[in-house]
């Protein structure tokens, strides 16, 4: 069997989600210099804790044609098997991507199966976006099984630190996903597609709308956006993990019903470039959060942030030059801060600071820390 040198487990398309997305432009970028295998899901979340879809099969932007899907994250004799194809493969190191302690059992079986092969885990979350009771011990349960780490944020650096106080680890920013940007459509024709007019004001809040995401603090900021900024829009555009007519009830209550519009659902990856490019701005209203790869499609597109200072987003987020950062929960600062982007014209300068920090998100770079992490 032939040797690969690195192992990469994780989730990609036919899967759904920002990490599925993550883990195809890294395999893309580490397979120019290194021969990869790609290990993915025959079954990721059983459907008792994961009740929407997990798949895409229409959309193949990311797909890669020799990915294994084999593993199944609920089966301890597939871990076993798993390991014992991985030990086959004789990799140099393994890298799982790592981001929620329900694969605790299966990670944790499958390192202390690989006996002395070397793991590397990439943690776009040391510990989950919603807190539950074990979740510390279950994660640093499996992080100890690591031998080398990456993380995205300098919130990652702490979390992963005060549970592996010796890791060895490298911290980098979070790449860019330039690869939505399929057709390069100009701003107008985007707006076309969407029917705004060219001389609206329009902001975006993409992604799954969770509680710790804040939209309703970006909706309470809209009435005084409205009366400052002539003719604005906001988009929210993203599947509604929660009670959707909670918000829609909040945006009745504001008035803003003109000035909101909603794409309610899974957005397809071949749909995603048109919201980036109608927009003037994308906002992140986040109360919590490690880092987002929502900022990492904003800049993919020169699109400026405006993004409160939670977590490792001012990591990414320069204040005055690429976007602005504010206090989490500040209704007040979260509109002045859209009111200001406006009436002082900031979009091309900041969209100019954006394409000079680019070579800063390569995933080239990312290449680089893991190869100088494994001793590739």
């Amino acid at each position: 069997m032939e040797q690969a040198q690195i192992v990469l487990i994780g989730p990609v398309y036919p899967y759904k989600g920002g990490i599925a997305h993550y883990t195809s432009l890294l395999y893309r970028a580490l397979s120019q210099t290194y021969k990869v295998r790609l290990l993915s899901y025959k079954m990721q979340y059983p459907r008792i804790l994961y009740k929407k879809e997990q798949k895409d099969y229409d959309n193949d932007l990311f797909r890669i044609a020799d990915a294994v899907f084999s593993i199944n994250t609920a089966n301890p004799v597939n871990w076993v098997k798993t390991a014992r194809y991985i030990r086959s493969l004789r990799p140099e190191v393994v890298l799982i991507e790592w981001w929620h302690p329900y694969f605790a059992p299966c990670y944790w079986s499958v390192c202390r199966l690989l006996g002395r092969t070397r793991v590397m885990f990439i943690c776009h979350n040391v510990f989950p976006h919603e807190r539950f009771p074990l979740d510390r011990l279950l994660t640093k349960m499996v992080l100890r099984q690591g031998n080398y780490f990456v993380v995205h944020s300098s919130q990652d650096e702490r979390d992963l630190v005060s549970i592996r106080q010796d890791a060895v680890y490298e911290r980098t920013v979070h790449p860019t996903y330039n690869a939505f940007k399929v057709q390069n459509i100009t701003k107008e024709a985007a707006r076309s597609l969407l029917r705004i007019s060219a001389d609206e004001a329009v902001l975006l809040f993409f992604g799954f709308v969770r509680p710790y995401k804040g939209l309703k603090h970006l909706l309470r900021a809209m009435p005084e956006v409205r009366d400052r900024i002539c003719n604005v829009r906001l988009l929210v555009v993203g599947d509604f993990a929660g009670d959707r007519q909670a918000y829609v009830d909040m945006i009745n209550e504001e008035k803003i019903e003109k000035e909101v519009a909603i794409y309610d659902g899974y957005i397809p990856d071949r749909e995603v470039e048109k919201f980036f490019a109608a927009c003037d701005v994308v906002v992140l209203p986040y109360e919590s959060a490690t880092q987002s790869g929502i900022v990492q499609i904003a800049y993919g597109f020169d699109k400026p942030v405006i993004a409160t200072d939670v977590g490792g987003l001012s990591d990414v987020v320069i204040q005055g030059k690429t976007g602005h950062l504010v206090p989490p929960g500040d209704v007040d600062a979260l509109s002045a801060a859209i009111i200001g982007f406006f009436e002082d014209g900031e979009a091309e300068q900041f969209a100019t600071e954006i394409r000079r920090e680019s070579a800063r998100y390569s995933w080239e770079k990312l290449v680089s820390a893991i190869a100088k992490l494994a001793g590739l």
